[in-house]
């Protein structure tokens, strides 16, 4: 019996609607109303664990995620021009072999991190 990915990704929200809408227009993520699935793209996922005391990302949050990407710059120019806040770090990308990365927040202050994993 093997798992062949992951089928969904659940959490709770203030305003579902709303936050669900924001997924959709800024980052492409879900489908429309009454629709629900979305069908991504193949390609790697990374599933692990961090420690408890991890500073890799906010300590008040228990999870972080982490979509890929396949053009980091576009994506984050329009997340400027939205008015998102973005956080990079140059320790991020010193990694070729494991892509660039870089973080924001939905409106309910959840964690997500971007992945452009390396060209192959």
């Amino acid at each position: 019996m093997a798992v062949t990915g992951i089928g969904g990704f659940f959490f709770r929200a203030n305003d579902t609607e709303a936050l669900a809408a924001w997924y959709l227009e800024h980052l492409g993520v879900g489908a429309p109303p009454g629709v629900f699935l979305w069908n991504q793209e193949a390609g790697p996922t990374v599933f692990a664990p961090f420690k408890d005391d991890t500073d890799y990302f906010d300590a008040d949050k228990r999870w972080m995620l982490n979509l890929r990407v396949d053009d980091l710059d576009s994506l984050l120019a329009s997340l400027r021009a939205a008015g998102v806040e973005i956080i990079t770090k140059a320790e991020w990308d010193a990694s070729p072999e494991m892509g660039r990365f870089a973080r924001i927040h939905d409106p309910e202050g959840n964690p997500i991190e971007l992945w452009q994993p390396p060209a192959t």
